[in-house]
């Protein structure tokens, strides 16, 4: 366990030895961590994850502070900083302690990197080296964000050597692929392309990205939505979609769309629409929340009902985000197959039949003058950058992450505070009380800690 960063709750972790875990089998820690990752990832709770607004997918009716950037008041960087280190990775490495298979560390590998990738993505630096070190190191001092993703590029190819092994991994305990590990290394193949692609920016990085991309590719990337990395939810708690428990079992009715994501569509006449949207006002036209502000919820559009099924799947990786990571690659001329257009076209494709929308309506969609690669508005940031984000509907902080590399599409000011999209989290108020030293350092190192602080990839 991070020390610093647990919740009150957790307090009675404090002192425990991850030289010595308890006894519990590393099947059982593999298959709680994953459901932690995917809930964590997938959740709409405010008190734990506000990606959905960061990305603007959704606003909130009545309570609006976390449409409005308040991080504080429910103490969200905290609980999620506490959720991917204690429930995530402590377990995911306690796990590893206990396998002598070399494909099993291989498959824990893959989710590290993935979890160890998303805070960085979402803090910039942090406690890496010396973290879930317990009570042996309870106040870890933090990691240049940088200098992690070099060392994750290294640890992901590191799985990819485990994987080739031809010991058992993890099977009924595996519930993302069941113990297939020619999915697994697809799945490591296209982290290590996500990984590769997010830094492309970075002029010092520019060559480690081409080469890692253009490895990651060669070995083979996901292909079809076959190959996602989902999990399949059940229809009774306590394995649910976490999304079902706010929207349906809560309840209560805390969000609309909002007016960002809706106005985008209906422009574009995009058919998603009846899939992310529910047409409750009865109109046939949607009309979303105005981001930010209060948005009584009989008068705005409603989320769509795919979402409200508690066995609805969640998502990690897919097809689509791929996609435009190799059309993205294809503008920069890394050596790959395709053509930019070709990779576009199919990443729009892949969204739409995992979404359920008929061939008819796809074809007519890439044919649109607005949304056709040669005659979209924009540069290829700007053409890649809208319709990745508006791919990743459900899946906000990829949708986050989308417009903060590219800087597209256009996102709107918060109608309440006036803030812009922050750039990233805040750290934890447990770092500045428990972890104070080097959480003033971390804060120095980035430029300070604040919302709008960048990652070190987001360069332009």
């Amino acid at each position: 366990l991070l020390a610093s960063c647990a919740t009150d709750e957790s307090y009675e972790n404090l002192n425990r030895d991850p030289n010595k875990p308890t006894n519990i089998s590393a099947e059982a820690l593999f298959n709680s961590s994953t459901k932690s990752l995917f809930d964590q990832m997938e959740s709409t709770n405010v008190n734990t994850n506000v990606f959905r607004l960061f990305a603007q997918y959704w606003t909130e009716t009545t309570y609006i502070d976390e449409a409005n950037y308040d991080l504080v008041t429910r103490n969200i960087t905290g609980n999620h900083f506490s959720e991917m280190y204690r429930d995530v990775l402590y377990d995911l490495k306690d796990a590893k302690s206990k396998v002598a298979s070399e494909t099993k560390k291989g498959m824990i590998e893959v989710l590290e990197v993935y979890t160890w990738q998303q805070l960085v993505d979402t803090f910039g630096n942090i406690p890496y080296t010396n973290a879930l070190n317990g009570s042996a190191n309870p106040t870890p001092s933090y990691d240049d964000a940088k200098t992690i993703y070099i060392d994750l590029l290294a640890r992901i190819n590191t799985a990819l050597s485990q994987l080739n092994s031809s010991d058992g991994g993890f099977t009924s305990a595996d519930k993302i692929y069941g113990g297939n590990v020619l999915k697994w290394k697809k799945f490591a193949n296209s982290l290590k392309l996500k990984l590769a692609m997010r830094v492309a920016d970075v002029p010092s990085m520019a060559a480690l990205s081409k080469s890692e991309a253009e490895a990651a590719v060669s070995a083979g990337v996901f292909t079809t939505n076959s190959d996602n990395a989902t999990l399949q939810y059940e229809s009774a708690t306590p394995n649910t979609n976490p999304i079902w428990l706010d929207l349906v079992q809560s309840g209560r009715s805390d969000f609309v769309v909002a007016n960002t994501v809706v106005d985008y569509m209906n422009t574009l006449n995009d058919p998603r629409r009846s899939v992310f949207f529910d047409d409750n006002l009865g109109t046939g036209v949607y009309t979303g929340g105005t981001y930010g502000a209060s948005s009584p919820y009989p008068n705005f559009t409603h989320i769509g009902d795919i979402l409200h099924e508690p066995n609805f799947r969640g998502v990690l990786l897919d097809l689509a985000e791929v996609e435009f990571l190799l059309a993205e690659a294809k503008e920069r001329n890394y050596n790959i197959s395709g053509t930019a257009e070709s990779h576009y076209n199919a990443a729009i494709t892949a969204s739409m039949q995992d979404w359920g929308i008929n061939s008819t309506n796809i074809t007519n969609y890439l044919s649109n003058s607005a949304v056709a690669y040669s005659t979209a508005a924009g540069n290829w940031r700007q053409k890649i950058g809208l319709q990745f984000w508006i791919a990743m509907y459900n899946r906000g902080f990829e949708g986050w992450s989308v417009y903060r590399k590219y800087d597209a599409p256009t996102l709107n000011i918060a109608a309440g505070s006036g803030l812009p999209v922050p750039k990233r989290y805040t750290y934890p108020v447990s770092e500045q009380t428990l972890n104070g030293v080097n959480y003033q350092a971390a804060s120095t190192a980035i430029g300070g800690d604040l919302l709008t602080t960048k990652i070190f990839w987001d360069v332009n």
